[in-house]
This record gives C-alpha cells, sequence and structure tokens, in this order.
C-alpha cells in the first residue's frame, strides 16, 4: 500500500508540472502581444518559450509511455498552439524551392560590431568581398564605423555600391540604385535609432529601413559588475540579479517605445517598405510582432532549418528582414561570417 501511494504521489506532482508547464506556454504564446511596461512578467515569458516547449515535449513522451492519453493531452495542445513560434525559428528544408532566375533585388542586413574597430581596413573589405559574391543590391548595416584607420569604408564600397546615405553616426545603407530621399528615424537620447531611404529600382521604387533597436543591457551590467569585484568591491548574489532584471526589464521597455515609433513610421510609407536591422529580440516578442505589422517575415516565407543570427546563440535570431506583401520572396539566409557577433542575413525579392 504505501508504495502504491509513493507512486500516486509521483504521478499527481508529474501531473502538476505538466500542467504548469502547459499553461505557462500559453501565456508565453500570449505575452508577445503584451507591452512589457504593462505586463512584464508575462512578456517576459516569450524568450523562455524555447525551454518551456522542450519541457511540453519531455512530458508529453512520459505520458505517452505510461499511456495515459486524457493527461498527454495537456502536453499536446500548447505544442499544437507553438506551431507559429516554432515557425519563426526553424523552416521544413524541403518545402522551399531556392532561388530561381527571375531578376529581383538581393538585399542584405548585417550589425558589424564596428569592424572590430580594427585598423587596417580588411574587416570592411572581406565584408564588401563577401557582398559582392552573394550579388546583394542593397546592404543595411547597424554598428557601423566609416574609418579603419586612415582608410574611409565608403570609399571603398562605391565601385560597388555608387550610392550610399547615413542615418546618425553608426548606421548606413548601401545601394547599387539610385536613393532618391533619406532621413533618420530619432529615437531620442540613446545610442540606437533607425533610418530610411527610397530606392528607385528600375522604375520601382521602394522605402528601405535600416533600424537598431535598444540592446538588452546584460553584457553592460556583468561589465560593472566585474569591475566592481577587481576592485575588491563585494557584490552580493541578490544585488547581481536585481541588477540584471533590471537592465533588461527596462531595455524591454525601450525597445517596445522604439518599436511603436518605427510601426508608426512604416505604416506612413508610401512606398512598399523593406524592414532590415538588429531589433535586440527575439520571435514573437512584443517588439517582433509590432515590427511585422502587416508585412511578411522573409524567414517564415522563404528561409530554411533553424535560423540563429547571433554568434553562440544557436537559438536566438535577433537580425531580420520584413516586407510589404506587394513583393515576394525567393530565398532567405544567413552566413556564417566572423567578422561580428552578429552574422549577415541575405533575402532575394521580386517585384
Amino acid at each position: 500500500m504505501a508504495k502504491k501511494g509513493v507512486l500516486k504521489y509521483i504521478s499527481f506532482m508529474l501531473l502538476l508540472i505538466t500542467t504548469l508547464i502547459a499553461v505557462f506556454t500559453l501565456f508565453g504564446l500570449c505575452g508577445g502581444m503584451i507591452d512589457p511596461a504593462r505586463g512584464t512578467a508575462m512578456a517576459m515569458l516569450v524568450y523562455a518559450l524555447p525551454f518551456l516547449l522542450g519541457g511540453n515535449i519531455i512530458m508529453a513522451l512520459y505520458w505517452i509511455v505510461r499511456r495515459r492519453w486524457h493527461w498527454l493531452a495537456i502536453s499536446v495542445v500548447p505544442l499544437l498552439c507553438s506551431i507559429p513560434f516554432i515557425g519563426t525559428v526553424y523552416q521544413p528544408t524541403f518545402i522551399q524551392s531556392g532561388e530561381t532566375d527571375h531578376s529581383g533585388l538581393k538585399i542584405a542586413t548585417y550589425n558589424v560590431a564596428l569592424f572590430g574597430r580594427e585598423t587596417s581596413g580588411f574587416k570592411a573589405l572581406d565584408i564588401l568581398a563577401e557582398m559582392k559574391r552573394e550579388g546583394v543590391d542593397i546592404l543595411c548595416m547597424q554598428e557601423y564605423l566609416d574609418t579603419s584607420g586612415d582608410k574611409i569604408n565608403s570609399n571603398n564600397y562605391k565601385d560597388y555600391f555608387p550610392h550610399f546615405c547615413f542615418g546618425r553616426s553608426d548606421m548606413i545603407i548601401y545601394s547599387r540604385y539610385p536613393i532618391e530621399r533619406h532621413d533618420i528615424i530619432d529615437f531620442g537620447p540613446t545610442n540606437n535609432s533607425g533610418m530610411w531611404a527610397d530606392i528607385n529600382v528600375n522604375g520601382h521604387i521602394v522605402r528601405v529601413f535600416n533600424v537598431h533597436l535598444e540592446t538588452t543591457g546584460f553584457n553592460g551590467t556583468m561589465h560593472r559588475i566585474a569591475k566592481m569585484e577587481i576592485k575588491g568591491q563585494s557584490v552580493e548574489d541578490n544585488t547581481i540579479i536585481n541588477a540584471i532584471y533590471g537592465s533588461y526589464t527596462r531595455g524591454m521597455a525601450v525597445r517596445a517605445r522604439q518599436a511603436d515609433l518605427m510601426a508608426n513610421e512604416i505604416q506612413a510609407s508610401e512606398y512598399p517598405a523593406i524592414v532590415c536591422g538588429d531589433f535586440n529580440d527575439i520571435p514573437y516578442s512584443y517588439v517582433y510582432n509590432t515590427m511585422l505589422g502587416d508585412l511578411v517575415d522573409g524567414f517564415k516565407e522563404c528561409g530554411n532549418g533553424l535560423m540563429y543570427t547571433f554568434t553562440g546563440k544557436k537559438i536566438v535570431r535577433i537580425d531580420y528582414i520584413f516586407h510589404d506583401e506587394r513583393l515576394k520572396g525567393e530565398t532567405y539566409y544567413k552566413i556564417n561570417l566572423t567578422y561580428s557577433d552578429h552574422y549577415p542575413v541575405f533575402m532575394k525579392l521580386i517585384f
């Protein structure tokens, strides 16, 4: 009897865990619609979705082994509801047709991390060589630096990209087609910003947005804590947790306001919009949904495999290309270049 009671207790606890994981997963899927300034905890559940999905899969397998089909449904329902989220991170390879011979527009976005502040200019030239190999027509760069030692990078790029325009000092749009107008989108007292350029592509005008949203603040917080410890100042664990949580939630709130501003600019565009950049946020978040609006996520349309754009993080996609429904995507992919802590993302579009 005692053994039977223990088994019942274990089954009850596992059922409780299964239910909690399922509930948190459903809240996480809804969290992308919640403004972080109004519901921080729910908005943060979006970041736990990959782990919650893993928990649902484990519990589903457990109930299959136990042949408890009615309890299996508790894990299966949130997994089915998560299919749209999974599609923002992974796309089956076999359903993609690949690039055709149709003439189109090849666009790329790349956070180049100031080219590592190297002075030789080799990184900038190597990146240019990659863009030539990929046949890129429009290149949006974030964390851009126009000087490498005594070299001016835009001078080296202008033979292949004869047209370019600057946003704030760390943003640029390069183009092989004429740029008719451009403007800066100011985010206020921050290092981040956005910009747009109206580009005439053989008679078709598109408005290309280049954006770099607020960072999480995690790296800066950890750097400050490390400096304090080097100086011999003790830092309690709860202080570290509070500092990380505070910087992360602040970054979420600031990004949300920047995304709102960008969404208004995109909706006001008189031309088909293409949105590129480093959003510093994951798919299904409030920032992602706000920036996407009525646009098409290029990866969901024609990407393949597991998409991640931040080096060392195999499940983090924070660099994006969205486009107007009047354009059609043919290919969407990244290349594992090692010149930055981000990977460049490429997409071919057809009018």
